[in-house]
This record gives C-alpha cells, sequence and structure tokens, in this order.
C-alpha cells in the first residue's frame, strides 16, 4: 500500500481515531526539539493524555466555540 493510500484511508477514519492516529506517528518520530523545554514536556505530556484517553479530544469548532466564549468573558 502507498503512503497516498494510507492516507485516504486513514481520512476516512473518524475525528477522534485519527487524532489518535496521528498522536501514535508524532510519538513513532524523534524529537525535534531539546527535552528540557517545558513547551515540549507540556505537549509531550498533554500528547500522553490523549493517547491515553481518546475521548479528551475537542473537534475545532468546538475549540472555536470555546474561544469565542472566553473572548466574551
Amino acid at each position: 500500500m502507498s503512503v497516498d493510500q494510507i492516507a485516504a484511508e486513514a481520512l476516512r477514519l473518524p475525528e477522534k481515531e485519527r487524532a489518535g492516529l496521528a498522536s501514535r506517528l508524532l510519538r513513532s518520530l524523534p524529537p525535534v526539539a531539546f527535552d528540557d523545554d517545558e513547551g515540549v514536556a507540556e505537549a509531550l505530556r498533554r500528547d500522553a493524555e490523549l493517547g491515553a484517553d481518546p475521548s479528551q479530544a475537542m473537534s475545532l469548532r468546538d475549540m472555536d466555540s470555546h474561544v469565542q466564549q472566553r473572548r466574551k468573558s
């Protein structure tokens, strides 16, 4: 199977499953930044949380709505 075929199949998955797959693929890559960077550590922590419980994922629409509500406050 080619990368394009795999991508096409992956894009057919529900959003939460795509997020979990993306997380797994990113974890398989070597780190780009320094591990002692607090931002990287926080991103890795959040990625691990999402990987352990994909139900925590938020759609872009939900995130936009949340941000708009916070701006009104």
